[in-house]
């Protein structure tokens, strides 16, 4: 099954990989490029990355000692989880939640080469598991939490995300880090109602405009950065 883009190159269905709620996932090639696809609005492509490198590269800057545990939420096409290795040192531990084994399988199959040797590092374990469970069975854990599951805080990939961004959410989050980590969710819009949330909670909240891909000069993606306090329990 194929379809054409608008230089008129044709776009093969590699495969999709259904959603527990209802929809799919689509793995998409044209030409060199992929991309991964709910229904029809796009995630992520393997051509435009900058933000998702973003997530965890601002984080490694603001925390003080960047050797700690982290977790990602949403595999994707490894560009977080690889900038996440890169940017964080040789103690570190990364543990990826993915909640579907297709996009784990798209990894180690048709996406190999965009993931090169990342699944290989020995510090990177990619779990089978929901993050909102994860984050909900942690405790003083995490130096760093980086949410890239959706397309900002909503469960717009699927409604059992609302739980990631609602207060109680946001609580267990707090809760899953250790004093003076860091929550990080990005986002392709502003949601001031989700900053109040984070500031309700306890965190301080810094919000990050970052260019949507290299050299925008006019799409811009928000990452916010929600730092737990040294005092807090």
């Amino acid at each position: 099954m194929h379809s054409r883009s608008d230089e008129g190159e044709p776009i093969y269905l590699i495969d999709s990989a259904p959603l527990p709620e209802g929809g799919r996932l689509l793995l998409l090639r044209c030409g060199a490029d992929f991309s991964i696809q709910l229904d029809d609005e796009e995630l992520m492509g393997s051509m435009d990355h900058v933000s998702e490198e973003a997530l965890a590269t601002i984080v490694a800057g603001r925390l003080p000692d960047p050797d700690g545990p982290i977790l990602i939420g949403g595999l994707g096409m490894g560009f977080t989880l690889g900038a996440a290795l890169d940017a964080w040192g040789s103690e570190t531990r990364v543990e990826v939640a993915e909640l579907l084994p297709e996009v784990i399988a798209w990894a180690k199959g048709p996406l190999a080469h965009v993931f090169g040797e990342t699944l290989a590092d020995p510090r990177a374990t990619v779990t089978l598991a929901d993050v909102h469970d994860v984050i909900a069975g942690a405790s003083d854990h995490y130096e760093a939490i980086l949410l890239d599951v959706d397309n900002g805080p909503d469960g717009f990939i699927r409604d059992a995300n609302d739980r990631l961004y609602c207060n109680w959410g946001i609580r267990s989050a707090l809760k899953a880090l250790r004093p003076g980590g860091m929550l990080a969710v990005w986002s392709a819009y502003p949601d001031e109602g989700f900053v109040a949330r984070l500031g309700e909670a306890g965190f301080a909240v810094e919000e990050v405009v970052v260019p949507a891909y290299a050299g925008a000069k006019t799409d811009t993606h928000c990452i916010w950065l929600a730092s737990k306090p040294l005092g807090a329990g």
